[in-house]
């Protein structure tokens, strides 16, 4: 089933969206629906040039254990060279502008993270929602990501890399911040190559839904 987010409010019980992920058309995306969306697993991804807003919800989650992260041999060279540096929560607005731009993303048919949602984010971060993870050359960013906080979950939203290696490497980082912080899970949201190389595997949705509504807010500044 597809629901119609124009004409209701609340978010109907994602188990009933079709089996593929793709849950809802339509509705406004707004920092206030966001909060209600992301803890229940959904999330908007659509091409911001055309209508109609398309919400998804897969209902096997692909995710990261942070103490499950598989760091490659190059990585563990990469990190220890120490030519990078990574910090986190310190240029949100930096990190979305490159995540929309890298590589002519913004200029595609399909781009998604247009101004508007932009914007959006923006206000997630001001309000604490949401939180970036800053990959540095000297004061250059040169990779990074962000995504939305849930409690001790991290839902990953997107990444960029300037240089070979360094979106991997923020990655990387997160999952150590996390679990020294006492955090679950990132959610990959969609399963790619890089992000199964890196140690993610799947969770059902009510696991999903278990842990992130009942694990406990870490620290992330």
């Amino acid at each position: 089933m597809i629901f119609d987010l124009s004409r209701c409010n609340d978010f109907p019980d994602p188990r009933l969206g079709n089996s593929d992920g793709f849950y809802a058309v339509g509705g406004e995306v707004t920092p206030e629906r966001l909060t209600r969306a992301y803890p229940l697993g959904i999330f908007p991804y659509f091409s911001f040039r055309h209508e109609p807003v398309i919400w998804w919800a897969p209902q096997e989650r692909f995710v990261i254990y942070p103490h499950e992260i598989h760091i490659s041999h190059s990585m563990r060279n990469m990190r220890n060279r120490r030519k990078y540096r990574c910090t986190i929560n310190q240029d949100f607005q930096g990190v979305i502008e490159s995540c929309a731009g890298t590589d002519g993303r913004i200029l595609e048919e399909c781009a998604w993270l247009g101004p508007e949602m932009i914007e959006v984010w923006m206000e997630l971060n001001r309000l604490g929602y949401a939180k970036s993870v800053e990959v540095w050359e000297g004061d250059m960013l040169v990779g990074g990501l962000y995504g939305f906080v849930c409690g001790g979950c991290f839902l990953g939203e997107s990444m960029f890399s300037e240089v070979s290696g360094a979106s991997k490497l923020a990655l990387i980082h997160l999952a150590g911040h996390m679990e020294k912080e006492g955090g679950i899970f990132i959610d990959c949201q969609l399963e790619t190559p890089h992000l199964k190389s890196m140690g993610a595997r799947y969770i059902s949705y009510d696991e999903f839904l278990k842990q992130t509504h009942h694990s406990k807010a870490i620290k992330w500044e």
